[in-house]
């Protein structure tokens, strides 16, 4: 691979997200953790479809004129052509925005240099089993919303049996469509059979679903996130040795395909390489004025130190608790790994929820290690901040944003503007739920009222009673919000079908 450099750019790799456990986003960061070491781009961040931040929220997450964004996601089908796209107000391969320039690049799942890591997978998980007595089997979903969902497995497929890598044979199965993975007994012949799933993270299609299917498990059981070990191989099934490996997109070098992508794009769209010109750190600097008039705390997190002497962040509620008496970390990307669960243990999918646990303390060395911890604990939260202190943050009104929505979710708008801001009013609690100050209307012009109107005030946003707080905002109505939406709409549609019936 021939990495060129993209030091003036930002690079913001998109993943699938779970509002269930980390499984799922845990790829995409430990891909943009690696590349972001690596000092190829100015910038690194991440965005989810079912975590936070939001691909509405995270233009304001990264300072950077250009930005490439690159799906961490199999194929180029209905997520990829038409979700992320719309998500992303995105107009073309590129698109000039907001004095942006924003190139979208191909899924990594389709690039070539995937046959690669699906060889080397299926090594690993069956050494020393010589290929000659072995079937392969590439694994993935299937849906009948995009003819190209099942182009990628099957371009791979094609590609291993005509280049001569020696298998005894190689197959695509699907879990929603034939050839069905659960018929792997009858549709393999060799005396072992390696199952590799094209998917992007271990998480509940991996990880919980197929193995079910192949009928290593019984039930559905753990999620990775909870198991101590990933499976043992081989398994004796249906007379064979059953050898079952990890996700694809777990594979460390899937972040080398993430930067094949983007150079693949610079060549195809002859993209000039920039030559690097001064560019202001914006954010960092808002975060720096901030500190210095005393705004040291941002959701349940104080912030302590200077630029000179270096910062450490303690929970809000441990301002008194003994440094002795509390757990040490040095990286920024702890933060990450401090927000992940509550005291619990249960996965926090909603970051700015008022469940971040106590007992810690991250130090780090410089305003740039700050910038990225507190992405980590609220993403985006000091980009939005920044920008509606500058009057250039967009807030998306609620009605569009249901508007917007397809496939399950397109009836959400059907709710009535009661309806709304009482889902609005209880889903999204400051006690209970979630920490940030609502800027968005019900539509371009009506505000938000009845129980919603408890999030507009300054009191939200900020830890009661503090006034030296940088307020988490809320631009966009979240997942949940659409979720909830989508059950109420439904529910009016029923209602209304059985007093017309």
């Amino acid at each position: 691979m021939n990495t060129l450099s993209h030091t003036h750019a930002a690079l913001i790799i998109i993943g699938h997200g779970s509002t269930v456990n980390p499984d799922s986003s845990a790829p995409t960061h430990l891909h943009a953790d690696a590349i972001r070491q690596r000092g190829l781009f100015r910038e690194v961040a991440c965005c989810f479809w079912k975590e936070e931040p939001t691909m509405r929220e995270v233009y304001e997450s990264v300072d950077s004129d250009i930005i490439y964004i690159v799906p961490n996601f199999i194929s180029e089908g209905y997520f990829c052509q038409q979700v992320l796209p719309r998500e992303l107000r995105l107009s073309g391969p590129t698109t000039e925005r907001d004095g942006k320039t924003i190139h979208y690049c191909d899924p990594v799942g389709i690039h070539p240099n995937m046959t690669r890591l699906l060889l080397q997978r299926a090594d690993e998980v069956a050494s020393g089993v010589p290929r000659s007595e072995t079937s392969l089997i590439i694994v993935g979903h299937g849906t009948n919303l995009n003819d190209n969902s099942t182009k990628a497995i099957q371009d791979q497929v094609k590609l291993i049996r005509e280049g001569g890598y020696g298998f005894a044979e190689v197959i695509d199965t699907y879990m929603e469509e034939a050839p069905f993975v659960a018929d792997w007994h009858t549709l393999t012949t060799a005396p072992n059979v390696v199952v590799v799933p094209f998917f992007i993270a271990d998480g509940l299609h991996s990880f919980q679903d197929i193995p079910v299917l192949l009928g290593m498990e019984k039930e559905v059981g753990k999620a990775l996130s909870q198991m101590e070990v990933f499976r043992s191989n081989p398994i004796e099934l249906q007379g064979r040795h059953l050898y079952y490996s990890s996700a694809i997109g777990t594979e460390r070098l899937m972040a080398d395909v993430i930067l094949d992508q983007v150079n693949d794009f610079d060549q195809k769209w002859s993209i000039q390489q920039t030559a690097d010109i001064p560019v202001q750190d914006e954010l960092k600097q808002a975060l720096a004025a901030w500190l210095d008039v005393g705004k040291n705390v941002i959701g349940q997190v104080r912030i302590l130190g200077s630029a000179t002497s270096g910062f450490s962040l303690r929970h809000f509620d441990d301002q008194n608790t003994p440094e002795e008496a509390l757990q040490k970390h040095s990286q920024p990307e702890s933060a990450r790994e401090i927000a992940r669960n509550d005291v619990a243990g249960e996965f926090r999918a909603i970051k700015t929820a008022p469940t971040l646990k106590s007992g810690w303390q991250l130090d780090l060395a410089d305003l740039t290690e700050l910038q990225l911890a507190l992405e980590f604990f609220y993403p985006a939260a000091v980009g939005m901040a920044m920008a509606q202190e500058k009057g250039s943050l967009q807030p998306v009104p609620l009605r569009d944003l249901l508007g917007r929505q397809t496939g399950m979710y397109r009836f959400a708008n059907g709710i009535t503007d009661p309806q709304a801001s009482e889902i609005i009013g209880k889903c999204c609690a400051s006690a209970t739920h979630c920490l940030r100050r609502i800027v968005y209307p019900l539509d371009a012009g009506q505000t938000l009222s009845g129980p919603a109107a408890s999030k507009l005030g300054h009191e939200a946003g900020q830890i009661s009673g503090q006034e030296n707080t940088i307020p988490l905002l809320c631009m966009e109505a979240c997942n949940h919000i659409v979720s909830v939406a989508r059950k109420v709409a439904r529910e009016n549609f029923e209602k209304k079908a059985a007093e017309s019936a």
